[in-house]
């Protein structure tokens, strides 16, 4: 059986692939048309988000058995269709689930504290000690949207805080003994962080728009380490703006390329312009899964599920 590999990834995936018996090729290079004239050759794809596997991709790939998404969405994948042609999907969201908590928690606390902005002032040769007073995350409620494998992972991270964690999911009886499940108005009436943790689907693009944060009794704080388009930029902006959003630490944006690799090639947008000048606004380049370890348990867990399925 053989497996092409479109994006780079750990050493350890295409060495125990072979132990299995895989026959591995890479190509890191070639265009999605290019892919397609060869697609019908393999038995296994393993990718990242280098391109979109549609159905004109799928409908190439007549000897395809599985495509293997190191990472934890599949929306760059025809799910529907590749489940009708009898493929089996493969992602690793136990793979980075810990450094997205891990993150998440990271830029809740750099928020909170104006570390970025503190650091900045510093290195430019202020001290200004009242100006950057922090608060303290006791007592505050934080509230989780979306509660899989990164929502779990990080209120498993806020479990050394005095803090109430409250979870909304579309799934009914997803709380835990670490986020109390509540209706979506109780969500909205009670907490002070919000958090991201969703995928991206027809649901979630556009969620946080001027209504959705409207609708918030408090004003409150906006993490997303899930999918950019979740957020609308122009809306969010102009919540940082009145203050019914507090601070926002971004992990993904709005204009990122489908591949994730890159941001937009065009002029860039007024409301991204506001956010990279807002002290009160952390970016990050989509890295919040994306560790040391995180790379190597990616790797581990597409191996381990091929292995359960096909041996």
């Amino acid at each position: 059986m053989k497996i092409l590999h479109l994006d780079t990834n750990h050493e350890l995936l295409i060495n125990q692939l072979k132990d299995l018996g895989y026959t591995n090729h890479e190509d890191y290079t070639s265009s999605k048309a290019q892919v397609e004239t060869k697609i019908h050759e393999y038995d296994g794809i393993v990718l990242r988000s280098r391109f979109t596997i549609d159905k004109q991709f799928l409908d190439a790939a007549t000897n395809l058995k599985f495509i293997g998404r190191v990472g934890a969405g599949l929306e760059n994948i025809d799910c529907d269709y590749a489940e009708k042609k009898g493929v089996y999907l493969i992602s690793a969201p136990e793979g980075n689930r810990n450094a997205v908590g891990e993150h998440s928690l990271g830029l809740l606390l750099s928020l909170f504290n104006k570390l970025n902005k503190a650091d900045n002032e510093v290195r430019n040769g202020k001290w200004l000690r009242e100006d950057n007073r922090g608060i303290e995350l006791d007592g505050k409620t934080v509230g989780l949207i979306g509660y899989g494998n990164m929502g779990k992972a990080f209120a498993k991270k806020l479990r050394g805080f005095d803090v109430e964690v409250l979870c909304y999911d579309i799934k009914e009886n997803v709380g835990d003994a670490n986020a109390k499940q509540v209706s979506l108005s109780e969500f909205q009436e009670k907490v002070d962080v919000v958090s991201l943790h969703t995928p991206q689907t027809p649901l979630t693009l556009g969620m946080i728009n001027t209504q959705f944060i409207n609708s918030f009794k408090n004003s409150f704080w906006l993490i997303n380490t899930a999918r950019g388009k979740s957020v609308v930029t122009k809306d969010l902006v102009s919540a940082l703006k009145s203050g019914k959003v507090l601070g926002a630490g971004l992990d993904v944006l709005e204009y990122e390329k489908k591949s994730f690799e890159s941001l937009f090639s065009a002029e860039m947008p007024e409301a991204f312009q506001y956010l990279i000048e807002a002290k009160n606004v952390l970016l990050t380049p989509h890295v919040a899964g994306w560790t040391i370890e995180s790379k190597e348990k990616l790797a581990q867990t597409i191996v381990d599920k091929i292995k359960a399925k096909f041996f």
